[in-house]
């Protein structure tokens, strides 16, 4: 729904409109059997992001009254933690500018680091 990015279904979250007598507010159907109309988006802060910047819950939901993003914010939150500086070597291989010494780098053993004696 925020990055229209197409994946499994059970790889989304569910979310539908919870309404009571001032407000209507978004809330994580975790189950995926909550009665009411629906929308799907990825459990990451930067898909409910995208999703609140093009106003994506309001027209999916077919909403006409101001939503209340607020519990779905902590759920995400919960699901998807601030980053902690602490990457994960993939993440770290996979951010790595290209220098183009790729087929360099795959000759090299694991573990053996160029400059060190060795011995």
């Amino acid at each position: 729904m925020g990055c229209r990015q197409r994946t499994a279904k059970s790889d989304l979250l569910r979310v539908v409109l919870a309404r009571d007598e001032t407000a209507m507010r978004l809330v994580a159907d975790v189950s995926g059997h909550a009665p009411g109309r629906g929308a799907h988006l990825h459990p990451t802060r930067e898909c409910l992001g995208l999703a609140e910047r093009r106003r994506a819950f309001a027209r999916a939901l077919r909403a006409r009254a101001p939503i209340d993003v607020g519990p779905l914010r902590r759920h995400v939150e919960q699901q998807d933690p601030v980053d902690t500086g602490q990457a994960d070597a993939a993440d770290l291989a996979s951010n790595a500018p290209n220098t183009g010494d790729a087929q360099r780098d795959q000759g090299r053993r694991p573990g053996k680091e160029s400059g060190s004696s060795g011995s």
